[in-house]
């Protein structure tokens, strides 16, 4: 496994995305293995929901939205940590709020919350790609998400991959790997997040990217559950568009 560093955002980290149909999204990530955490109506209908490795908050708004969304037990220490280090942060709470939260940008546009809520939330404890020993990557057995395979990162599109690094470096984050092939792009952790830089054009938003041994099964599988919105690189390689537009990358390794 590898030497990743101790996060410095905070302690419990989501992908927070919006929907127009809470329920209806639920069912839709039930079939790709996850299942629900809590749920509750304040301050905003929400799900959290999670395949043992992942997490993700579904909330109910008709706008579009996706974050990183990181929960934090002393908030007020962290924003000043970050102000100290030049981060800008788009929206900050009222002084009335129960909740914190505060909302900074990359380079390129992907949203990184921060949230002081901690209660009753927990990181999952399966492994994804960047901890798990690397003979067990072709023993599905040992995949947190027996559906899709193994979380291997949440994939991002940059204009500038040096500049991105620098950026995500500020939040905690150290490249775990760097390539220059098909085009620059890194793998980035902070030691709960995993983050892909990718300096191209082939894809414009992020998307949440699974590796599996037996992807052609796992692909053959879903669809004969019934799952539909599969645009197919070959017949190994798909990416499933959400209800709400969310885009998942399915991946065979190697």
């Amino acid at each position: 496994m590898l030497d990743l560093p101790a996060p410095i955002l905070g302690e419990i980290t989501a992908i927070t995305i919006t929907t127009s149909d809470l329920d209806a999204s639920f069912h839709w990530y039930q079939q790709l293995g996850f299942k629900e955490v809590f749920r509750a109506d304040w301050p905003f209908p929400w799900i959290q929901i999670t395949d043992s490795a992942l997490l993700i908050m579904l909330r109910k708004e008709p706008k579009p939205y996706i974050a990183l969304t990181y929960y934090v037990n002393d908030i007020d220490k962290v924003v000043a940590d970050m102000r100290q280090k030049g981060i800008k942060f788009l929206e900050e709470p009222k002084p009335t709020d129960m909740v914190k939260r505060y909302l900074m940008r990359s380079p390129d546009g992907l949203n990184v919350s921060l949230v002081s809520i901690v209660e009753g939330f927990y990181q999952p404890a399966g492994n994804t790609m960047l901890k798990m020993q690397q003979q067990d990557y072709f023993n599905p057995d040992k995949y947190a998400n027996k559906v899709c395979g193994m979380f291997g990162e949440f994939a991002h599109p940059v204009t500038d991959l040096s500049v991105s690094i620098a950026w995500w470096e500020l939040l905690g984050f150290k490249a775990i790997s760097k390539f220059t092939s098909p085009y620059p792009w890194a793998i980035l952790s902070d030691g709960i997040s995993i983050i892909g830089l990718h300096q191209t054009t082939h894809f414009t938003a992020p998307a949440i990217t699974y590796f599996a041994v037996d992807m052609k099964e796992k692909i053959a599988a879903l669809r004969l559950a019934g799952l539909t919105g599969f645009t197919d690189d070959g017949d190994t390689n798909t990416t499933v568009t959400t209800l709400e537009g969310q885009k998942i990358n399915l991946f065979k390794l190697g």
